[in-house]
């Protein structure tokens, strides 16, 4: 009689559960699935609390619709999958600002994660340089050749357009400087389109062409029950054995397979697995690759973090203006790097007594010194810089809350992808039973968490077919 499948899933955010859930799908009938969490909660940055009586986020808000091919986002694929695809509901008002000289400005249309697709709906707020992306005869990247966002759209449409339009955009999702982030992986289709195309502009539009959008289409969703609603969902749905508060702390290779130290030094447990799969941070990734694959421990080991505050404030009846909310530029001197209103964005979150959920985030990599702030200051610092921004004084909160993510967002240097697609391509050869995945390889957005935790589990059922045959 064959032995059933012994799986060990290291990490217990959206990318190991949904690794668990394709290897439920996928796998033989009997499968053990087992999933080590070190904190005593899953979903990693997927954090749905409470405030003032009511939901609110104190991780990641929401999930893109599309991938980027056109179709359905892997994170409504698994909504789906996990009969939550009716509780999706999309933002009220989608139209978010920018502070541009201590005023708020419409964020202008037509742009790539603020580069420019038509310079004229850019210039009141960004102008471009005056010889901005003029065609040089050849394409803007050669193949393999990665550079940073920054560095790009410098050359090509000047300072403004980055410090104004580019650099805040970035900042918002990586907590990152647009001159230190990867073009080819934080704008992937930017990237491709740029191998072909002669003028960023027209790389912009080229990759927009690529993967059009119908016209009122929604780029954003969340879950009505809140993101931990699918974290809920996936254990459940995986079968998985889920062990909270089990830190693993060594991983060794066996004849058979793979060895887990589990717990601590006094009372650790020895577990077997036939194989495994690392959805943690690329740090502890690292110790865990050290014994078994030293060089690939080393170039994970080498990857940074951008640590980020959300500060989350319920206000009472505030005259707040019909934005989703707005970014600031570094340059215009403020903590707040970006500010989300909850009760305006999402209409499902809208109050019968008019409290308003007010969230801004804080940390920059490089500059993070505003993150030694007390608890009780970070959110006076935020109270009072939104009453600035909104040019009014804003109610006293009567709830707050500081979620601190230490060592959250990942910062993705140029040639990032190229180390990434190097290391699996030695474990696959070493070590095809191991696997890693998350966003410290592929990217941050909960889409791309998921596909990476699914296309892992995919890699580690065809490893273990192989093996069996």
């Amino acid at each position: 009689m064959v032995r059933p499948w012994r799986v060990a899933i290291v990490g217990g955010g959206i990318t190991g559960l949904a690794a668990a859930v394709r290897l439920r799908d996928r796998a033989p009938e009997g499968t053990e699935i087992t999933v080590y969490e070190q904190s005593g909660r899953l979903g990693g940055k997927l954090h749905t609390g409470e405030l003032a009586g009511g939901p609110v986020e104190f991780g990641a808000e929401s999930f893109l619709m599309r991938d980027p091919a056109g179709g359905e986002s892997a994170a409504v694929t698994l909504a789906r999958r996990l009969g939550l695809d009716a509780s999706i509901v999309h933002p009220t008002v989608g139209q978010a600002a920018l502070l541009v000289d201590g005023t708020l400005r419409q964020v202008p249309g037509g742009t790539l994660v603020g580069v420019p697709g038509d310079l004229d709906k850019v210039a009141a707020v960004a102008p471009p340089a005056a010889d901005a992306d003029r065609d040089a005869g050849h394409p803007l990247l050669a193949e393999g050749e990665d550079t940073s966002v920054g560095e790009l759209v410098r050359k090509r449409l000047g300072d403004a357009v980055v410090e104004r339009l580019v650099d805040p955009m970035l900042g918002g999702v990586y907590a990152g400087r647009a001159d230190d982030l990867s073009l080819v992986t934080t704008m992937p289709a930017l990237a491709r389109a740029a191998r072909a195309e002669h003028t960023l502009v027209g790389a912009v539009r080229a990759a927009q062409a690529a993967a059009p959008r119908a016209p009122g289409a929604p780029v954003f969703g969340t879950l009505a029950g809140g993101l931990s609603t699918l974290v809920e969902a996936a254990a459940t749905a995986s079968g998985a054995t889920i062990r909270r508060g089990a830190a693993v702390r060594e991983l060794r290779r066996t004849p058979d397979g793979w060895r887990l130290t589990v717990g601590p030094t006094r009372d650790a447990e020895h577990v077997e697995a036939d194989a495994v799969l690392l959805a943690v941070p690329a740090r502890p990734a690292a110790r865990l690759l050290a014994a078994a694959a030293p060089e690939a421990a080393g170039t994970v080991g080498a990857l940074d973090y951008a640590s980020v505050a959300l500060i989350t404030l319920a206000l009472p009846g505030p005259a707040l203006p019909e934005l989703s909310g707005f970014l600031v530029p570094a340059g215009e001197g403020l903590t707040i790097k970006a500010s989300t209103f909850f009760t305006t964005k999402w209409g499902h979150l809208r109050r019968p007594d008019g409290l308003a959920l007010v969230r801004a985030s804080v940390g920059r990599y490089g500059d993070e010194t505003s993150l030694q702030l007390t608890d009780d200051d970070l959110a006076d610092t935020v109270h009072r810089e939104l009453s600035a921004v909104l040019g009014a004084p804003l109610p006293a909160p009567v709830a707050r809350h500081v979620q601190r993510w230490g060592g959250a967002l990942p910062q993705y240097t140029p040639g990032h992808t190229a180390r990434v697609a190097a290391v699996r391509t030695a474990l696959r050869a070493a070590h095809p039973t191991l696997a890693v995945a998350g966003a410290g390889y592929d990217g941050v957005g909960i889409p791309v968490c998921v596909r990476s935790g699914e296309t892992a589990a995919e890699e580690i059922i065809t490893a273990l077919e192989g093996s069996a045959a």
